[in-house]
Protein backbone atom coordinates (compact mmCIF):
# COMPACT_ATOMS: atom_id res chain seq x y z
CA UNK A 1 0.00 0.00 0.00
CA UNK A 2 1.56 3.64 -1.15
CA UNK A 3 1.60 6.43 1.46
CA UNK A 4 -1.07 8.68 1.57
CA UNK A 5 -0.05 12.30 -0.32
CA UNK A 6 0.51 14.91 2.60
CA UNK A 7 -2.86 16.26 1.69
CA UNK A 8 -4.61 14.04 3.95
CA UNK A 9 -5.17 15.31 7.78
CA UNK A 10 -7.54 13.80 10.77
CA UNK A 11 -9.67 16.92 11.84
CA UNK A 12 -11.66 16.47 15.19
CA UNK A 13 -15.36 18.05 15.68
CA UNK A 14 -16.24 18.53 18.65
CA UNK A 15 -19.92 19.19 19.77
CA UNK A 16 -19.97 23.60 20.53
CA UNK A 17 -22.48 24.71 22.73
CA UNK A 18 -26.20 24.38 22.22
CA UNK A 19 -29.05 23.89 24.31
CA UNK A 20 -28.60 21.07 26.76
CA UNK A 21 -25.07 21.58 26.24
CA UNK A 22 -24.10 25.12 27.18
CA UNK A 23 -20.06 24.36 27.17
CA UNK A 24 -20.28 22.41 24.30
CA UNK A 25 -19.23 18.16 24.57
CA UNK A 26 -16.13 17.41 23.98
CA UNK A 27 -17.12 13.15 23.77
CA UNK A 28 -19.45 14.17 21.38
CA UNK A 29 -17.96 14.85 17.96
CA UNK A 30 -16.53 13.13 15.02
CA UNK A 31 -13.08 12.32 13.47
CA UNK A 32 -12.32 12.97 9.82
CA UNK A 33 -9.81 11.56 7.53
CA UNK A 34 -9.43 13.56 4.19
CA UNK A 35 -7.55 15.74 2.16
CA UNK A 36 -7.42 19.39 2.12
CA UNK A 37 -6.33 22.23 -0.68
CA UNK A 38 -3.70 25.12 0.65
CA UNK A 39 -7.00 26.76 1.77
CA UNK A 40 -7.89 24.11 4.17
CA UNK A 41 -10.83 23.04 2.77
CA UNK A 42 -11.58 19.48 1.03
CA UNK A 43 -9.96 18.63 -1.64
CA UNK A 44 -12.71 16.65 -4.00
CA UNK A 45 -10.23 15.64 -6.72
CA UNK A 46 -8.44 13.90 -4.41
CA UNK A 47 -11.06 12.35 -1.91
CA UNK A 48 -12.24 11.16 -5.11
CA UNK A 49 -8.74 9.08 -6.35
CA UNK A 50 -8.29 7.90 -2.57
CA UNK A 51 -12.44 7.63 -2.16
CA UNK A 52 -11.67 4.19 0.61
CA UNK A 53 -9.39 6.42 2.49
CA UNK A 54 -11.46 9.25 2.92
CA UNK A 55 -12.83 8.18 6.77
CA UNK A 56 -15.13 9.19 9.45
CA UNK A 57 -15.59 7.70 12.93
CA UNK A 58 -18.30 9.07 14.94
CA UNK A 59 -17.77 9.09 18.72
CA UNK A 60 -20.27 9.62 22.14
CA UNK A 61 -19.41 8.88 25.04
CA UNK A 62 -19.72 5.24 24.66
CA UNK A 63 -19.68 4.58 21.08
CA UNK A 64 -17.88 4.89 17.97
CA UNK A 65 -19.50 3.90 14.41
CA UNK A 66 -17.09 4.01 11.61
CA UNK A 67 -17.94 4.90 7.50
CA UNK A 68 -16.53 6.97 4.70
CA UNK A 69 -17.01 10.40 4.06
CA UNK A 70 -18.76 10.87 0.53
CA UNK A 71 -19.65 13.37 -1.81
CA UNK A 72 -22.90 13.25 -4.31
CA UNK A 73 -22.78 14.62 -7.74
CA UNK A 74 -24.39 17.63 -6.73
CA UNK A 75 -21.34 18.33 -4.26
CA UNK A 76 -23.11 17.25 -0.83
CA UNK A 77 -20.74 15.64 1.33
CA UNK A 78 -22.27 12.88 3.95
CA UNK A 79 -21.17 10.90 6.35
CA UNK A 80 -22.30 7.00 5.05
CA UNK A 81 -22.05 4.54 8.12
CA UNK A 82 -23.71 1.49 6.20
CA UNK A 83 -21.27 1.68 3.05
CA UNK A 84 -23.46 -1.55 1.20
CA UNK A 85 -27.15 0.43 1.45
CA UNK A 86 -28.33 3.58 0.00
CA UNK A 87 -29.36 5.77 3.04
CA UNK A 88 -27.02 8.31 4.46
CA UNK A 89 -27.21 9.01 7.53
CA UNK A 90 -25.94 12.06 8.47
CA UNK A 91 -24.54 15.14 6.09
CA UNK A 92 -22.48 18.62 6.26
CA UNK A 93 -23.82 22.02 5.40
CA UNK A 94 -21.98 23.62 2.68
CA UNK A 95 -18.94 21.10 3.90
CA UNK A 96 -17.17 21.45 0.34
CA UNK A 97 -17.12 25.61 0.93
CA UNK A 98 -16.27 25.06 5.10
CA UNK A 99 -12.56 25.74 6.06
CA UNK A 100 -11.05 23.10 8.33
CA UNK A 101 -8.70 25.67 10.21
CA UNK A 102 -8.42 25.42 14.26
CA UNK A 103 -11.67 27.01 15.66
CA UNK A 104 -13.74 27.10 12.80
CA UNK A 105 -17.38 25.82 12.98
CA UNK A 106 -18.88 23.27 10.80
CA UNK A 107 -22.14 22.18 10.61
CA UNK A 108 -24.01 18.64 10.39
CA UNK A 109 -27.25 17.30 9.72
CA UNK A 110 -27.91 14.65 12.07
CA UNK A 111 -31.43 13.17 11.31
CA UNK A 112 -33.68 16.57 11.40
CA UNK A 113 -31.42 18.51 13.61
CA UNK A 114 -28.63 20.77 12.60
CA UNK A 115 -25.89 20.73 15.14
CA UNK A 116 -22.10 23.01 15.44
CA UNK A 117 -19.21 21.76 15.86
CA UNK A 118 -15.95 23.26 16.69
CA UNK A 119 -12.51 22.27 14.73
CA UNK A 120 -10.54 21.49 17.98
CA UNK A 121 -7.26 19.12 15.75
CA UNK A 122 -5.96 19.49 12.56
CA UNK A 123 -2.76 17.06 11.89
CA UNK A 124 -1.22 15.45 9.25
CA UNK A 125 -1.71 12.22 8.76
Amino acid sequence: MSPLPRAFHQIRLELAREPGHPQGDAKVGYLITAPLDHDKRLDAALCEKYRDNCRIVRFRENDREVGHLVRSADDVWYFQYDISGDGSEESGINLSKEKFSLGEYISVREGERIHAYRVTSVEHV
